[in-house]
């Protein structure tokens, strides 16, 4: 469990400052942060660009779908398991909105809604194979990644859905106290996720399937009702992501989402969740997030092109898993 995000034992109350300030140091989140810290200042001093505001404000709407997938995602991760269908059922929603809406007729509200619970639904279904038939989370989501992408296409024939009301946009493209409308989701949901798994007997549970599953259904702990829940709140998320897209860019496509997974999975594993399950953090996933999307901001505003951006995203990523080990080992000598 991360140090800052585990309860603190009565115990550990008279740690000395000085060594609880060296302990978050280095921890694989104050690692990270200060390789955020370090980032922002050498892409602020390579172009005046970087740190203004209208610029933050635009990657904060660039972040909120992956910030909105990654948080589930930590949870799934920290159990051990994984979800590569979150992009396709982004995809799938985003066609069932416009098909609810443009084909059906029924009320866009209505629409929304029914779209976010056949997001739901299909990580229910995850979720629902892993634990009774017992498929491998990596070969059941890989199939339905397939799947779900074929019924979004098949739904929406290659046709796109536009013209929705006014109202529509302000989700994706309208502002709220002085932030983007969809940054407040991702707020809200980063709060409920953090206080669930740092403060709940769910989230310690969490962490106990991750570190010995077997030893978690000895212990009475409810392991496939926990993996049904996180699953079905990956597609939930998953959703709500889907209907901020098509907001934010006006239109529904059956290909929204592609690649999603990738960038959801980096940004989790490089804020420390290790990809074995039983370690990682809400605050690590969300420096992750922050650090990738400034980082293809930032290069990009130096002319650094596509290809290098993604190199140097890698090589970060390694770097952190590195750092990661380096400190886990030195845990184990402690």
């Amino acid at each position: 469990m991360a140090l800052q995000d585990a309860p603190v034992p009565a115990a550990e109350t008279s740690t000395p400052l000085g060594a609880r300030v060296r302990r978050i140091l280095l921890s694989q989140e104050g690692v990270l942060f200060i390789i955020l810290v370090v980032s922002v200042l050498f892409l602020a001093a390579r172009t005046d660009k970087f740190l203004q505001g209208s610029n933050l404000l635009t990657q904060g709407r660039l972040l909120v779908e992956v910030g909105l997938v990654a948080l589930p995602m930590t949870f799934i991760i920290i159990t051990g398991g994984i979800d590569l269908s979150v992009g396709s059922i982004l995809g799938l929603t985003a066609i069932m909105l416009g098909v609810f809406w443009n084909n059906v007729g029924l009320p866009l509200e209505l629409s929304i809604v029914l779209a976010l619970g056949v997001a739901t639904l299909a990580g229910f279904v995850n979720g629902l194979f892993i634990v009774r038939v017992g498929v491998p989370p990596l070969i059941m989501t890989l199939a339905t990644l397939a799947f779900y992408r074929g019924l979004a296409e098949g739904i929406s024939e290659g046709r796109s859905v536009r013209g929705y009301p006014e109202w529509f946009y302000q989700v994706g493209q309208g502002d709220f106290l002085g932030l983007p409308t969809q940054i407040w989701f991702l707020i809200v949901g980063i709060i409920i996720s953090f206080i669930i798994l740092s403060r709940t007997t769910f989230g310690r549970t969490l962490y106990a399937i991750g570190n010995n599953e077997v030893g978690a259904r000895f212990s009475g702990l409810r392991v496939d009702r926990a993996k049904l829940v996180i699953y079905s709140f990956s597609g939930l998320m998953a959703g709500l992501a889907g209907w901020i897209f098509v907001s934010r860019v006006t239109t529904t496509r059956s290909d929204m989402g592609s690649g999603l997974e990738l960038d959801v999975i980096a940004a989790v594993v490089l804020g420390g969740t290790s990809i074995f399950g039983g370690t990682g953090s809400i605050t690590g996933t969300v420096i992750g997030m922050i650090l990738i999307q400034l980082l293809k901001n930032g290069l990009a505003l130096n002319g650094v092109t596509a290809d290098a951006t993604i190199i140097v995203i890698g090589l970060v990523l390694i770097f952190s898993i590195l750092v990661n080990n380096f400190i886990q080992s030195r845990r184990q000598v402690e």
